[in-house]
Order: C-alpha cells, then structure tokens, then sequence
C-alpha cells in the first residue's frame, strides 16, 4: 500500500518541487521518494515528514544532457542508470512498494528496471513535453516509445504535455502541479474569499516586476529585458528570482550585462528557497519562456499571489489564464507583444487590479489537494498495483 516516487536529480527544480508538494498532499503512510543523488530536496522531504531515501548513483547522469552527450556517452549513461535501476529495485522491494512513478525521463529508464526487479508496476509522471523543441528530432519520439513500452499508464502535468506523449491502450491523468492553499494566509482565498495581506497595486511610475524561474535561455529572461527596455515606462524596481542549475552560469553572467548595458532596475536574487515574498511584493509577474512551456508553475503562484501576470503561449498557460480576464498571453519570443503587455499593464494601474483579483480566485482551482486526490484515485485503480483504501 505504498507509491514510492523515484526522483533522478535532489537539485530544488520546479519538477522535482512540484512533486514534494503533491506526496506531501497524499495521504500520509503511502508514499515514500528515492533520490539517486544527495541535496537540498533530500532534506525537505524529510523534514516534510516523508519517507526519504537515498541510492547513490556511482556516476555523474547531468553530463547526459541532451545538447553535450555524443551517442557513446548517452549509450554509456543509459547502461549506468540500467544498473542504477536494479540497485534501485531492492530498495523498492524493502520499502513494500506497490506500484513506483518516475519522475523523470532518466527516472524512467531507472524505474523500469527497479518496478521490475520488485515486481511492481510503473508510472511515468512526466514534467515535459517529450517533443523535438526540448530533446530533438530523433530523441522524443523514442522517449515516447520508452514510456509507452515500460509504463502501465503516465501523469502529466498538463493537457499539452500529455498530447506529446503515446498513450494507447495506457492509463492516463492531468494532474496539475498545483499549489498549497493550507497555510493560515491563504485559507480565506480556499474558502471563496479574495482577502489577502498584500500591498495595493501601486501608480505606473513606481510599478515593481518580478521574474521567476531558473535561469535559462529556454526561459527566456534576455528575451523579457530587451523587451523591458522598449516600453514606455519603466518600472522602479525589477527582481529576476532565480538561480542557475546545470552548467548555465554563464547565462546568468550575460543577463547581467543586459541588464547594465540597457540601464535596467535589475536586481539578481539567486536562488531562493520560497520566492513568495517576492511575489506578494510586486505588481506584475512575467513569465517569459521562449519555448512552450510545459505547465508554467509560477503563473498559478503569481495569481494565488495577487499579481496581475503576462504570461506566453502555446503551452500550459493557455489551460491557467483567461486573457483580459485574470492575466495576459503573449506569443512566446515575440518582442513586439511583451512589450506592449509590458506597456499596457504598467500603465493602467485599474486594469492591474482587476486581473489580480480575478486571478486570486482563479488560482483556487489549482488547489495541490484536488491533484493529490485524483492521483491518489489514479494509483489506487492502477490494475496489479494491490493499493487498496483502508
């Protein structure tokens, strides 16, 4: 009677955060993670009071990337994560597991082989859309045949992501990442009301953005300052929130260029453990990722925040924001349309408020504990998982 998650990377990446808060939503007793490396997520699923443990990898599966690995080192990191995946299957079997979910598409290639050896069956709970945009015109479709093939069933993230993958004759679920509404500050906006502590939103000239998200090229942060730097009005203070994972320092050190070449009110916090004071601080926030984004996790924060957000399409923020409702969408890498949105949200102070208090209690509807209960339901009628209700 137990889903253990399996989670390649304990690095604080919005999958692997995305799944602590939806375990730490199911019921207590019945799951447990697995990380194959040592880091900060190790410790906060444990002081979550989730069942934590850790199966050391004997090799380094970040140099895999797509973009680095040559077919000889992607041969020998799958065969590495092969034996990982049998190490992996005996713990699998002493924590009494009944059915695992892989986290990830190295978690995936690990999973079968553990769900395997423990006799269990395996879900693949995907964060991305397995699509040539993030892993090449080769490389996604085989992604998807390996999922089909060793997957009883999947969980996506959204109904974009679960249009990239093969689900015939599969089980599948959306089960947004969600986000928790079960802190004191926010138990008025789950019970219907908009009440909560923030400043009001402030006149054009005095306007605070933040952006959230790793930085990356994909998400698009140079892409936002340039776009910044041709509005009309300038905000008085911008926060990128963010550190940088994966070897892409150097994108952080190019932002910063940007940001003094273009004379822009940048302040660069690194990584933070919990950006929601930032973003019950600002008036606007901008997510601006170039490439379809899978879901788009801090849209739903930012709402539940009370900020008024620009966000882009196609991707998961066309299922979050109702445009000229709660938020704006803009074409991902079209300079021309953020700035405008830029221009028209910092300008029209009324309109800011609107869509933020619109966007307060569209938020709800992203509650992590309706995501918990459907995947608890989705787990529980997985045939051969033995998971039963008591």
């Amino acid at each position: 009677m137990k889903a253990v998650f399996l989670a390649h990377t304990a690095a604080p990446s919005g999958a692997e955060l995305a799944t602590l808060r939806l375990v730490a939503a199911m019921p207590q007793g019945h799951t447990a993670v697995i990380y194959t490396e040592d880091g900060p997520m190790v410790r906060r699923t444990q002081q979550r009071g989730i069942e934590t443990r850790l199966v050391r990898n004997d090799f380094d599966s970040r140099a895999m990337t797509i973009q680095k690995a040559g077919l000889r080192s992607l041969l020998s990191g799958c065969a590495g994560l092969v034996r990982l995946g049998w190490a992996l299957g005996a713990t699998v079997r002493e924590l009494e597991a009944t059915v695992v979910v892989a986290g990830s598409t190295k978690a995936l290639l690990m999973g079968a082989v553990a769900a395997r050896r423990a006799r269990v069956p395996l879900i693949w709970q995907v964060h991305d859309r397995i699509s040539a945009d993030y892993f090449g015109r080769w490389l996604a479709p085989a992604i998807r045949l390996l999922g089909w093939l060793v997957a009883r069933g999947c969980i996506a993230n959204s109904r974009g992501t679960l249009a990239s993958l093969y689900t015939w004759r599969r089980r599948a679920l959306v089960a947004y990442p969600g986000v928790e509404f079960d802190t004191p500050e926010f138990t008025d906006l789950a019970q219907g009301s908009a009440a909560i502590t923030r400043a009001e939103q402030r006149p054009a000239g005095e306007t605070v953005i933040t952006v959230v998200g790793r930085l990356a090229p994909w998400k698009g942060q140079d892409h936002f300052l340039r776009a910044l730097a041709d509005a009309r009005i300038l905000p008085r203070e911008v926060f990128l929130v963010g550190g940088t994972f994966f070897d892409e320092e150097s994108y952080r050190a190019e932002l910063e260029v940007h940001a003094t070449a273009l004379d822009l009110p940048v302040t660069f916090t690194g990584h933070v453990e919990d950006p929601e004071p930032y973003l019950r601080h600002a008036d606007i926030l901008v997510h601006c990722s170039v490439l379809p984004e899978p879901f788009g996790q801090v849209v739903v924060e930012g709402m539940r925040a009370g900020c008024a957000v620009i966000a882009t399409r196609p991707g998961g923020p066309e299922e979050i924001v109702d445009p000229g409702v709660n938020g704006l969408l803009v074409d991902a890498g079209d300079r021309a349309q953020l700035t405008h949105a830029l221009d028209t949200l910092i300008a029209d102070q009324e309109l800011r408020a609107k869509l933020a208090e619109a966007a307060r209690f569209r938020a709800r509807d992203f509650d992590i504990a309706e995501s918990a209960r459907a995947v608890t339901d989705f787990l529980t009628r997985l045939p051969g998982s033995r998971w039963r209700h008591g």
